[in-house]
């Protein structure tokens, strides 16, 4: 990494979206110089050889380099602060320009596919060259190096369009060692597999350009958080000796290094008011300082001193985990009256779940009720934000 020694000011301090923006750059002008490069070197290889799978690779380094320009500029953008328009900042530009590289990845996969069926349809002589020969191995040591450069920054700010940027790289490597193999096959068996080689790297193409695609519209739509940050955030959360549970955690990504989360925490309703409140903003403070998340915290006074509630409570949440494995329960409270007693609870649904709503209902009503007769569930059902 002495290239980002050398380029980037303060590179450890990751957190800061001035320092992700500099990652963003070195990274799309490193991209820009050698694609360009690349490009030259194998075009002119292509029109010296005669071969359709040199010089479309020659063009898939060109659209490369495009694409390293899109990187560049989309992290400038998601750089930008906050403003009256945008109150969450434009950190999901990042995952735009992603995007966009993901769609010319695939353009570029899908013109390799349909020039290389016309060359399987229409073969034609290829010639050898060494200097062809030399330019793709070159290449190959180039991409290669590319890959792990990338990779190396994506791990370092933790960005899945740098990650998706190496592993096209990677595919790159593959793809001209495919163009290699087949030159070198050409020339030594006399079998001329150019279009079928041609055909294998839009496949390769295809699929880098398809998983890249994934990795940022994931979080364009909305997706679960890392189970290890939810784990982390529970144990820090926890060690308050205030706060006896938590639920309805909810994570909210607007681009890398801009996240809120809001969550309930459970508190003993005979608690100090104040204590508990200091806590809780303590919290908050942590959260942002150890995670970089905006928080907000609500209360929830549940009942801990009432050793039948507490009793009941865990027969309740048993039955829940039989209809649901993975379901769970919060706001416990018993309600009790001269006729019946209102058992009051939330349930917590996995997505996954094949139970409608209304069905889980029934399950958990029919369930409470089977413990005593004077039992009625007041139940609200929530689907889980987190896994």
């Amino acid at each position: 990494m002495g290239l980002v020694r050398l380029f980037i000011k303060d590179c450890d301090n990751v957190t800061d979206p001035a320092v992700r923006e500099r990652y963003g750059i070195l990274s799309g002008a490193v991209g820009i110089a050698l694609n360009l490069l690349l490009s030259a070197g194998k075009l002119f290889a292509g029109l010296m050889t005669g071969s359709i799978s040199i010089t479309a690779d020659a063009f898939n380094n060109l659209s490369d380099a495009g694409s390293s320009v899109v990187t560049l500029v989309g992290f400038k953008l998601a750089g930008q602060k906050a403003d009256d328009g945008h109150p969450f900042g434009h950190g999901r530009m990042e995952y735009l320009a992603g995007l966009l590289v993901s769609l010319m990845i695939l353009l570029v996969g899908v013109e390799r596919g349909r020039s290389s069926i016309g060359k399987i349809l229409r073969p034609e002589a290829v010639d050898f060259s060494l200097v062809s020969t030399g330019i793709l191995a070159a290449s190959i040591l180039v991409k290669l190096w590319m890959g792990q450069f990338n990779r190396g920054l994506g791990r370092k700010i933790g960005s899945a369009a740098m990650a998706a940027t190496a592993a096209d790289s990677l595919s790159d490597a593959v793809a001209t060692a495919a163009v290699l193999a087949g030159t070198l096959v050409n020339r030594f068996a006399h079998v001329n597999i150019d279009g079928w080689v041609g055909l294998a790297v839009a496949v390769f193409i295809l699929r880098s350009g398809w998983g890249a695609a994934k990795d940022t519209i994931n979080p364009l739509l909305g997706e679960s958080p890392d189970p290890e940050l939810v784990k982390q955030l529970r144990e820090l959360v926890l060690s308050h000796p205030q706060v006896v549970g938590m639920h309805d955690l909810i994570i909210h990504d607007y681009g890398p290094g801009r996240r809120l989360c809001s969550f309930h925490a459970e508190v003993p309703q005979d608690a100090d008011i104040l204590d508990a409140h200091d806590a809780i903003d303590h919290i908050e403070r942590e959260i942002k300082e150890k995670f970089g998340i905006e928080t907000t915290v609500h209360m929830d006074p549940i009942a801990t001193a009432d050793e039948k509630v507490n009793q009941l409570r865990r027969q309740v949440a048993d039955l829940a985990r039989v209809v649901e494995p993975e379901m769970t329960i919060h706001d416990f409270r018993v309600v009790r009256g001269p006729t019946h007693t209102n058992v009051i609870f939330d349930a917590v649904v996995p997505h996954k779940c094949r139970l409608t709503d209304e069905e889980v209902l029934q399950r958990l009503r029919q369930a409470v009720s089977a413990l005593d007769p004077a039992y009625q569930a007041v139940i609200q059902i929530d689907r889980a934000y987190v896994e």
